[in-house]
């Protein structure tokens, strides 16, 4: 299900079927089975340009030979609209996207930050109910990249559409999304909000995949005590069997590093990296490496503590995906 005025992203690897999904939303593609079903209507056989659904592709496709002004246009003119009803939407709606000025512009000529605006622009001035946007930032450098997360984002709030955005990107998911499908081999691995794909994966895909992770396999002893590396652990997690076998998901950035002392688990770091933000720390215990997340400068070689608080223990069932 995809909800009015919603900014919903399809993530996921190369190949997991995102794009293939987008196409039979677009009407590019046909399913083999099953519905497309729009305000309840199955629009599965009606053709691309009868959808109320726009698309912006990753390649942009605009139109070399037309300027800024005609490339936003087209649709409008296809339409047989009246030049001055044209000219007032296309005016509005270069100045959302921030091309005010750009009319007359060479779109070859225009960097690709500037190109993808014309590109949204151009979906969004035939006011669709519905905008598809197939990786539209892949091209733009990481500056430029998260500049324009910035500018979508608002830009589907201010106009009110219905947002399908397709990425690999986890991080463009998390900060832009209101709803995220995480896809793998074409099924769907788990729905939910940015926090809680990120904080309660559902399987070993997705906490892999959505950020980073230590994944250890352990005994859930009862509600509230997990089990891993022979130390039992108070969490807050409920509802498993006595004993079940489960999966443990450990974020970095939620273990703490402490002096070996205040710490049932110990081990040596042997391996340090500067982030930027933080240092990235592989610390190698008895029974396994950790990867460790922290502001806090230590040397290689040093013996060290974890702790992790029981909030920070996420208990997964153990399953095949």
């Amino acid at each position: 299900n995809i909800y009015e005025n919603e900014f919903l992203t399809l993530l996921g690897p190369s190949g997991c079927g995102k794009t293939t999904l987008l196409r039979i939303l677009g009407g590019f593609e046909s399913a083999d089975n099953g519905e497309v079903l729009f305000n309840g209507k199955d629009i599965a056989k009606v053709p691309p340009y009868k959808r109320e659904i726009n698309t912006v592709f990753q390649k942009y496709a605009l139109f070399p030979f037309l300027n800024v002004y005609d490339n936003v246009a087209f649709g409008l003119n296809l339409k047989k609209m009246d030049k001055d009803v044209i000219d007032k939407k296309v005016k509005n709606i270069l100045a959302l996207v921030g091309l005010e000025g750009f009319e007359k512009r060479d779109v070859t000529r225009l960097s690709g930050g500037q190109q993808q605006r014309v590109a949204i622009a151009r979906a969004l001035v035939n006011e669709p109910k519905v905008l598809l946007l197939d990786e539209p930032l892949g091209a733009l450098d990481a500056k430029l990249r998260k500049d324009m997360q910035i500018e979508l984002k608002k830009i589907q709030k201010e106009v009110g559409i219905t947002f399908v955005f397709v990425t690999h990107d986890q991080e463009e998911a998390l900060s832009m999304s209101d709803t995220i499908v995480v896809l793998n081999d074409g099924v769907i691995q788990q729905i939910g909000t940015p926090m809680d794909i990120y904080n309660e994966p559902e399987n070993r895909f997705v906490a892999n995949f959505i950020g980073e992770s230590n994944i250890i396999e352990g005994n859930m002893l009862k509600d509230c005590l997990v089990k891993f590396d022979d130390i039992e652990w108070e969490c807050v997690d409920k509802g498993f069997k006595d004993n079940e076998e489960i999966e443990v998901v450990l974020r970095p950035e939620d273990m703490d590093i402490v002096k070996p002392e205040e710490a049932q688990l110990v081990g040596t770091i042997i391996s340090k990296v500067f982030m930027g933000v933080h240092y990235e720390y592989l610390v190698e215990t008895k029974y396994r490496n950790y990867k460790v997340h922290t502001t806090d400068d230590y040397e290689v070689g040093l013996k060290v503590g974890m702790t992790i608080d029981p909030f920070d223990i996420q208990v997964m069932y153990k399953m095949d995906y």
